[in-house]
């Protein structure tokens, strides 16, 4: 078991390990909460009934809320609802909901915790790769609108996080290729192991039993890094939406039925193609992203005929300031820089290097 601390305004700990469903239950415990909410998708009843059980022997009382799967748990009337299970239940300032699930559940229990009571403290406990390594940790919550992804939503930490490496057994090989996404991203703006270890090996990069556990405990504590020196995103945390301007765009365009991570993946391509324009990095790193990217079973195009509505997209972006899109973009492995000025005519010739 390991432990990688976060600081900031509210300090809390990634505990990374296996069985952690005691421990779940027994930190819940001890935060003094009478009263726990889990929050699951369907595929994972069973797992949230015995953490119920596990619940209710440590004298808990334990509700168990199903939410839909995907993008589609995060609605205002799905939170509308949770709202209801926390009223009816009881639930006060010093009780506790707990996020079991994937990205989507733990961005909609996080602003679930934070809006009841103008806050009540929220357990994480991801399911998936792309939730581990990314959406549980950070404190981001939110759900989706017309409007955007997460445009509506809450800074808000989490108590703790519990990281269950007995959970990657049990997910489809899709869900680890597309949570890989975020590793990688990881490794391109701030450690350069995590790029080594998909040039050496990118078999052993998605194998629970090879580098992968590795690489989630590297991930995490990169975020736990940015995350601790800059929970709000004034500066140094923006570096983590490497590839995620237009990422959003593609997701928006595709009603989110894309895979994050698989956006991600052409976001990432997109703006290096944009940063080669720039003369920012070599051409052999454009190849790298694409290498690394493919070797796992990540998409490096798109399809052409829809830059007016991405570029829409982009500039509906919650980082642009004064209307200007901006990007986060490499000069270098592990070192970052932000596009702020590119013309239409560039990101257009961006675009267009995806269909090469």
């Amino acid at each position: 078991m390991h432990t990688i601390p976060v600081n900031g305004p509210s300090p809390y700990d990634v505990t990374i390990g296996t069985d952690l469903s005691q421990s779940i239950v027994e930190r819940a415990a001890s935060i003094g909460a009478a009263k726990v909410a889990i929050i699951h998708q369907p595929p994972l009843t069973a797992a949230a009934e015995a953490l119920a059980a596990a619940a209710a022997e440590h004298g808990l009382e334990a509700t168990v809320a199903e939410v839909p799967d995907a993008e589609a748990a995060k609605q205002l009337d799905v939170l509308a609802d949770l709202w209801d299970v926390l009223g009816k239940a009881g639930f006060s300032r010093r009780d506790a909901v707990v996020g079991l699930g994937g990205g989507a559940v733990t961005d909609l229990a996080g602003f679930a915790a934070a809006t009841w009571m103008r806050g009540i403290s929220v357990i994480q406990a991801p399911t998936t790769l792309l939730a581990m390594v990314d959406a549980a940790v950070g404190g981001k919550t939110g759900i989706n609108t017309a409007a955007g992804k997460n445009l509506v939503g809450a800074f808000h930490e989490p108590d703790s996080v519990f990281v269950d490496l007995d959970r990657l057994r049990t997910l489809p090989e899709d869900e680890i290729v597309v949570g890989s996404a975020e590793i990688i991203k990881t490794g391109f703006i701030h450690d350069p192991v995590i790029i080594e270890r998909y040039l050496d090996n990118p078999v052993s990069c998605l194998d629970p039993d090879g580098f992968l556990p590795e690489l989630i405990e590297r991930s995490i504590a990169v975020k736990a890094h940015v995350v601790g020196q800059d929970l709000k995103e004034s500066g140094l945390r923006e570096t983590l939406n490497y590839g995620h301007t237009f990422g959003h765009a593609v997701e928006r365009r595709e009603n989110y039925i894309w895979r994050h991570g698989r956006a991600v993946a052409v976001g990432m391509m997109f703006i290096a193609h944009l940063s080669r324009a720039r003369g920012l990095i070599s051409a052999e790193l454009v190849q790298t992203h694409r290498d690394i990217l493919t070797s796992v079973g990540l998409p490096t195009t798109y399809e052409q005929g829809h830059f007016e509505e991405l570029l829409d997209a982009m500039r509906h972006d919650k980082k642009n300031r004064d209307g200007q899109i901006r990007f986060v973009a490499l000069t270098a492995i592990g070192k970052t820089t932000r596009i702020e000025d590119a013309s239409d005519d560039e990101v257009r010739a961006a675009y267009a290097q995806l269909s090469v």
